[in-house]
């Protein structure tokens, strides 16, 4: 159920109508992440983002790709203009995986608001840009295991210039899972 139409934030009311099972920010979405032993798919951003909206659009309104999130996934969102702690702590998480933040924020969490996974905006369909499509990244992030191996694209900046790479086959080395949490860690290069 969406639980999202009493927020008082435009940009969450905007999104109550989705059949994704949008929760709030809250002990609650944490709680039930750690009593289902789901990871979390976390969502940030802005009624005046444009990239939002288009997300929105192309994969939350999507039935089938609801049907994962619903199924593997606790979802939480945040409005980035009411809640800018929540945003800053994300950016900073995200930013240190990948390299680059920005608008959506889509974070993977274990249920102690850890990030193993996150990016910005991911389109609806695999594409010739090298960005994977969100439910082929839905489907790696609830899946993953000790020794399969997950392509991650990556944004580098060498000197003034930043360019996206894709990091094809980073092993996974450990994977923890007790009742209260879960946490993937990669092996760095």
């Amino acid at each position: 159920m969406n639980l999202l139409a009493a927020e008082p934030s435009a940009y969450l009311k905007s999104a109550a109508h989705q059949p994704v099972h949008w929760r709030p920010w809250g002990e609650e979405a944490f709680a039930r992440s750690r009593a289902e032993d789901k990871p979390i798919l976390l969502d940030i951003g802005a009624v005046w983002c444009h990239w939002c909206h288009v997300m929105d659009g192309e994969s939350y309104e999507d039935p089938h790709v609801a049907e994962l999130l619903n199924r593997d996934f606790v979802c939480i969102k945040v409005d980035r203009d009411e809640r800018p702690d929540v945003d800053v702590r994300y950016q900073r998480a995200v930013a240190a995986l990948t390299g680059q933040g920005g608008w959506p924020l889509t974070a993977f969490l274990n249920p102690a608001g850890e990030v193993f996974f996150g990016g910005t905006y991911f389109p609806a369909d695999e594409n010739a840009y090298g960005r994977p499509g969100f439910a082929t990244v839905l489907q790696q992030n609830v899946n993953l295991t000790v020794g399969q191996t997950i392509t991650i694209p990556v944004t580098m900046k060498v000197s003034s210039v930043s360019q996206q790479i894709v990091v094809s086959d980073v092993p996974i080395v450990e994977v923890t899972k007790t009742e209260s949490s879960s946490s993937v860690y990669f092996l760095a290069a």
